[in-house]
């Protein structure tokens, strides 16, 4: 595939690095600029969903995150993230039924597609946590933009208690390099797959959609 104007790759691996840390202790709604692309907001250009879908998605994690506060309160510590309209829930809840009611809450949200539930049953996580698993999922990042083999904003990263969530529109090659990369930084105890897999046609029929748009 073409390499896109506002591709990361040639950004050194350890300037982007630093870039990545500083951007996960700002406010998500506050995005970091590095080379011309945004990090952190979207990646509205060259991001593989469509311009609706990454629209839709912030919409779907922002009612997730309302939906949710109005059934655990401060009981409980939850995370949505969405992607082409498929939710991940991580972080945790006080009981079972909490589990079950966050899921049937979001998985009600207009547009949402699927929901995957990755939500423990124990006590609230950290804050010391919750910053290892920012800058764990930073690392992460700044891997994949350094790999000369993956295009790195085809992937969404997330991390909960040193698991490593990765979400995208991949094909399955770029889906087992990522997992490998990610395996190999220090203190991820888990990678989990959240990938929407296209075939290498779907992905080209893609890539040439993208051009003509341009």
């Amino acid at each position: 595939m073409t390499p896109s104007p506002f591709s990361l790759r040639r950004f050194p691996l350890r300037a982007l690095t630093g870039a990545l840390l500083v951007s996960a202790t700002l406010s998500a709604c506050a995005p970091l600029i590095v080379g011309g692309a945004m990090v952190g907001g979207a990646f509205m250009v060259t991001d593989r969903r469509t311009s609706g879908a990454q629209v839709e998605d912030q919409a779907i994690e922002l009612k997730a995150m309302n939906r949710t506060r109005e059934i655990l309160g401060d009981r409980g510590h939850v995370n949505a993230t969405s992607y082409n309209r498929t939710v991940l829930l991580t972080g945790e809840v006080p009981a079972e039924a909490d589990r079950t009611a966050v899921e049937q809450t979001v998985s009600r949200i207009e547009n949402v597609r699927s929901v995957v539930n990755e939500l423990a049953v124990m006590g609230n996580s950290s804050l010391t946590s919750r910053s290892n698993d920012a800058i764990l999922s930073g690392k992460v990042k700044a891997t994949f933009v350094d790999a000369k083999d993956l295009q790195a904003n085809a992937f969404k990263v997330y991390t909960e208690r040193g698991t490593v969530y990765l979400l995208g529109r991949v094909t399955e090659r770029e889906a087992n390099r990522a997992v490998d990369l990610a395996r190999t930084i220090s203190g991820v105890q888990k990678v989990v797959r959240v990938f929407e897999i296209l075939t290498e046609a779907e992905l080209a029929d893609l890539a040439n959609t993208n051009k003509e748009k341009k």
